[in-house]
């Protein structure tokens, strides 16, 4: 199965290197996506002569994946897999979300909790309540609704190639769900970020992702 690894980034001039490198190691087409970044990440893509697309402006987290998703189909891959370009996707686990695309599944997902408890933080609060809207939405039981690391067949693909209305991974995973794709959650571990600042720093952003994932799975997906 022809496979491409979209990395999205932005503003991670201090790990980007060390991810495509671990990436590389498993062989599959790899994409880095630099989301208009203003650090050094372009200087290192290029010095590196790393695959990359770097976009003009700043689309997003959704829309960056959307570039990813369109260059899949464009040029015929069956599956896409999707790791943030922080490192806090081990790429040890790509294998075992793609080999569930083989398998027959729509949609993949790397997931902290399919074996473990969610701790009890803000974040995870937030986390719940999308599970319990999803549920009540689609009627269907997930874990990890934030997590981005996620595999994605040929017809998923085109889907979102065609037409991607979402603002993040919680409200495209409520649309699949509810349209009756076939979705699976795979276990996986996370790495703590140790470069860069994740947008979740910012509590307003937080606020605003929140907000806006609730009105989308409620009224939209």
């Amino acid at each position: 199965m022809k496979t491409l690894v979209v990395i999205p980034c932005f503003n991670e001039q201090d790990s980007i290197a060390n991810l495509v490198k671990e990436v590389v190691v498993y062989g599959y087409d790899y994409l880095v996506i630099n989301d208009s970044s203003k650090d050094n990440t372009q200087k290192i893509l290029d010095e590196q002569a790393f695959s990359h697309l770097d976009l003009p402006i700043n689309l997003g987290i959704a829309g960056v994946t959307r570039v990813g998703f369109k260059y899949a189909c464009d040029h015929g891959y069956d599956c896409v897999i999707c790791i943030d370009g922080d490192g806090q996707h081990p790429p040890k686990y790509m294998k075992e979300l793609i080999d569930e695309v083989e398998n027959g599944y729509d949609y993949v997902l790397g997931s902290r909790f399919v074996n473990e408890k969610k701790p009890f933080s803000m974040r995870m609060l937030g986390s719940r309540l999308l599970c319990l809207l999803i549920r009540i939405k689609t009627g269907k039981r997930v874990t990890d609704p934030t997590s981005g690391m996620r595999a994605l067949g040929r017809k998923v693909i085109e889907l979102f190639d065609r037409s991607m209305n979402f603002y993040a991974e919680p409200d495209a995973l409520c649309y699949l769900l509810h349209h009756g794709f076939s979705v699976k959650e795979v276990p996986v571990e996370m790495k703590e970020r140790n470069a860069g600042v994740s947008y979740f720093a910012n509590p307003l952003k937080s606020v605003y992702f929140m907000l806006a994932e609730i009105l989308s799975i409620i009224f939209i997906q």
